[in-house]
């Protein structure tokens, strides 16, 4: 009679090569990112002086960094990515999940590391044509398409929407930030775009607000609303944020069986000084989330939250209404450590009823590393989970683990939305 640890180990030795397989040949859907398609030229990043500016690592960077920020805000993009250069991978190891993600990311694309030349890695970006280079990056990350993040409200993205026609590799997002955390400056945006509204919401206020939603719906064929809310965000309560919520925004969604996306617990600017790099995290108050799901049942929430101390909540509260899909490891929690973590604890509680991850990618690079990194963790939970069920005599066949890992990495946000 084989012992528990041998008919694990066995198990562990048929199961693992399959779940393997399955997460390296799936495509995925990268749902949430801030990359744009080649038409928003003047907003695409990318290359490798774009990967050492990403706030993450300017960030870190201001750890061992002698400099006043003002100084090195007046650098150019190459003045600052030679000093994040110097500061984090040359004057000390590159060892954080930031840095790390830079190093997994050209070598991936077949560039040297050891020689730690950055003029020549510089020369080797150059040479690319940007509309090949994002179909180069999608190839090598296995994503077949990204999720944007779409302001009506960003004077920079707004022109490109009156005449782009799409492309097959992105999707949009229709951010709402502005509207539902700033009314008083977006009252004057809306107004001077010829909606009738009022800065105390009367008149037609929240059906103009509601047209606004629909001329943009119309125009970007968005998959979600969203919006970034922070950690001492309350529902119900009397502010101009559910006051908006109520009057148009919740309305709308169902309406046209869009779901809205929170992500919850980001506390803006608590160093100014760093710029995009100075926003930090708060645990929220899920209260409020169980109170919209409760309250407005015949809407759809995604949700994802940016405090490791929420995600449990965050987790039991989809196990009691299946108008949540929770997505992703947001930002400080994506780190090996807490995607692990994470995953494994969703896997527990709500089975592959979830989206584990997004890339929250700004620099099209930046999809090689943190999907790379992500099949990795995905792998192992995964593989522990079915041996968890393997070992009881439950065959897991290998179709059974391609039909959870496609839901995983997509098919269930996109059956979702579509229901």
């Amino acid at each position: 009679m084989p012992t528990a640890a041998l008919r694990r180990q066995d198990a562990r030795a048929t199961l693992q090569p399959l779940v393997e397989k399955a997460i390296a040949q799936t495509p995925i859907f990268d749902i949430h990112t801030h990359l744009y398609a080649p038409a928003f030229s003047n907003l695409l990043a990318a290359g490798i002086d774009e990967l050492l500016t990403y706030h993450y690592l300017v960030s870190e960077t201001f750890r061992t960094l002698d400099m006043p920020y003002d100084e090195f805000w007046k650098l150019d993009k190459a003045g600052q990515a030679e000093l994040a250069w110097q500061q984090l991978f040359i004057e000390n190891s590159p060892i954080s999940e930031a840095c790390r993600g830079v190093l997994t990311t050209l070598n991936r694309l077949g560039l040297d590391v050891k020689q730690r030349d950055l003029n020549a890695l510089r020369q080797w970006f150059a040479a690319w044509d940007p509309d090949e280079y994002i179909s180069h990056c999608m190839k090598l990350a296995n994503v077949h398409k990204i999720g944007m993040t779409n302001s009506p409200f960003d004077d920079a993205e707004r022109p490109t929407w009156e005449t782009f026609k799409g492309d097959d590799r992105f999707a949009a997002g229709l951010r709402l930030d502005p509207l539902l955390v700033d009314w008083q400056n977006t009252v004057k945006f809306l107004a001077g775009e010829g909606y009738n509204v009022q800065a105390d919401f009367s008149g037609q206020t929240f059906a103009e607000i509601r047209r606004f939603l629909d001329d943009w719906t119309g125009r970007m064929q968005p998959m979600y609303a969203m919006v970034s809310l922070p950690p001492t965000f309350a529902y119900p309560d009397n502010t101009e944020c559910n006051a908006i919520l109520e009057g148009a925004v919740l309305p709308f969604c169902r309406e046209q069986n869009l779901p809205l996306a929170l992500m919850l617990g980001v506390k803006r600017a608590v160093n100014p000084d760093l710029r995009m790099a100075g926003d930090g995290v708060g645990r929220s108050d899920l209260n409020a989330l169980q109170s919209l799901l409760q309250n407005h049942s015949d809407n759809k929430f995604l949700v994802t939250v940016l405090a490791r101390e929420n995600q449990h909540e965050l987790c039991v509260l989809a196990r009691k209404f299946r108008n949540l899909h929770v997505f992703g490891c947001w930002w400080f929690v994506n780190t090996p450590l807490l995607i692990e973590e994470t995953t494994r604890m969703r896997l527990e509680l709500i089975g592959p009823t979830f989206t584990p991850q997004h890339s929250d990618a700004r620099v099209i690079d930046q999809i090689i590393y943190k999907w790379d990194h992500t099949r990795s963790i995905l792998t192992d939970v995964l593989t522990d989970k079915y041996v968890d069920v393997a070992v009881t005599g439950w065959d897991v066949t290998p179709q059974e683990i391609e039909r959870d890992v496609k839901s995983l990495l997509g098919g269930g946000f996109e059956a979702f939305i579509a229901r």
